[in-house]
């Protein structure tokens, strides 16, 4: 255990470090999180259209008309369907600030580089038609969400890196001293602005001529798809829970720095749930691996799975320390933050409890992963329940009304419970010992 610990700190610490203090990846992680408060709003619009009650529908139909529902739902597509617009503008704006160029017009033209390189085009199948019809004119909204969220991406930092070169280099048009700063800021992003426009639209141009037709399809056939396919696997998400737990066992905040790679990726297969979901309730759903997989059901407590082990020093704990960290833990730990138990016990750098820290999440991956697979658990429905809701609650709300997904959280909590409790006897007579002495 020694000697893993010193491969740690020589090689992932330093590693770790370097990916977390990226400003690229940074910008997309606070991009991203600039849409949970709207994806949040939308669902709890979701979670009212589709209570779990008997007669329900039928009440709400009678109450306020057949079209109760979509009318409801008009604040769902409000927030799920400008999904990759918000993250444009909030990668860019991010972006900017780290090179300290104004980060509003950089946003801006973010936006406007990603509607440029979006084709305004609709496929619909008229009534009676047996072929789609294409029309020009409309903004395809399904791009405008979590399909378009990689482009959104893309382009932020494409078009953030012209405009801060360009400003940083001097080539802008300065107005006198006595004009309105406003107005002296926009005079400033013209040139880059334009340069923006220029090469996203010689990109567009030239993938008209070839058989992908937009950047949409290239990122999606190229990027997009086999990404979503790691993302969704069981490996992929082993993979994924490996590498946050072996970070936060140096202190780094490992979700974090995970999260800002493959939060993209699990976003979008949640806003796929979501999508089939609101069409259908009992739909069976595509994805078991989403954000809420592991917000919900593996990280019950916070990454570590760690409520179990604070329940465990709250009832079992006969040293004074260890009593103390568990008093201090509880009220955060029910709402899934774990940070008291994490550095206070501490399990950072921890020869002895980092076992159970990287070993109890992979397990209930593997736990709830098959649960779903078999079809003994719902999938998450694309809800957005936030993280910190406390267990029960989310597990009920995420699956749409389901009591398979409160169990599975019960089983978690159980199994989490027993990998914890023999090395916490272990480490609780030791501080004993420590406290005697």
């Amino acid at each position: 255990m020694k000697r893993f610990i010193e491969f740690l700190e020589k090689f992932i610490m330093p590693f770790a470090g370097r990916v977390a203090e990226q400003r690229h990846l940074q910008a997309i992680r606070d991009g991203i999180i600039l849409t949970l408060p709207l994806i949040i709003v939308g669902s709890l619009f979701l979670i009212i259209g589709f209570l779990p009650i008997s007669g329900y529908a039928d009440f709400m139909a009678s109450t306020f008309g057949a079209e109760w529902l979509t009318k409801l739902l008009y604040p769902v597509g409000a927030s799920f369907d400008i999904m990759a617009i918000i993250v444009s503008f909030g990668v860019a704006y991010r972006l900017a600030e780290k090179y300290s160029v104004d980060a509003l017009g950089a946003g801006a033209i973010s936006v406007a580089a990603f509607m440029l390189a979006t084709p305004y085009k609709v496929s619909f199948t008229p009534e009676g038609a047996s072929e789609a019809l294409e029309v020009g004119g409309a903004i395809p909204v399904a791009l405008m969400g979590s399909k378009g969220l990689f482009v959104a991406m893309i382009l932020a930092i494409l078009s953030t890196e012209i405009y801060r070169f360009i400003i940083q280099k001097n080539i802008v048009i300065k107005m006198p001293d006595g004009v309105p700063p406003a107005v002296s800021r926009s005079f400033i992003a013209l040139i880059p602005a334009f340069a923006v426009f220029l090469v996203v639209w010689f990109i567009r141009i030239g993938l008209e001529a070839t058989s992908f037709e937009s950047i949409h399809n290239i990122i999606n056939d190229l990027l997009a798809t086999p990404l979503n396919a790691l993302g969704s696997s069981l490996i992929g998400a082993l993979i994924a829970v490996m590498l946050i737990q072996m970070l936060w066992s140096t202190g780094l905040h490992g979700a974090a720095i995970v999260g800002g790679v493959m939060g993209p990726i699990w976003l979008s297969l949640m806003d796929e749930n979501r999508l089939i979901y609101q069409a259908n309730p009992d739909a069976q759903l595509p994805n078991i691996i989403t954000q809420q997989f592991f917000d919900l059901w593996i990280y019950v407590g916070g990454s570590g799975a760690t409520l179990a082990l604070v329940f465990i020093m709250l009832i079992w704990a006969r040293s004074q320390q260890l009593k103390n960290i568990s008093r201090l833990s509880i009220g955060p730990g029910i709402f899934n933050i774990n940070e008291p138990v994490t550095f206070g016990m501490p399990i950072v750098m921890n020869p002895l409890l980092i076992i159970p820290f990287i070993l109890a999440p992979i397990v209930l991956v593997l736990i709830t992963y098959f649960a779903m697979s078999w079809g003994w658990v719902a999938k998450p429905n694309g809800v957005a329940v936030p993280w910190t809701t406390p267990i029960g609650f989310s597990g009920y709300l995420a699956t749409g009304g389901k009591i398979s997904g409160v169990v599975i959280q019960i089983v978690n909590f159980i199994v989490a419970g027993l990998i914890y409790y023999p090395f916490f006897r272990i480490w609780d007579k030791q501080k004993l010992k420590e406290e005697q002495g």
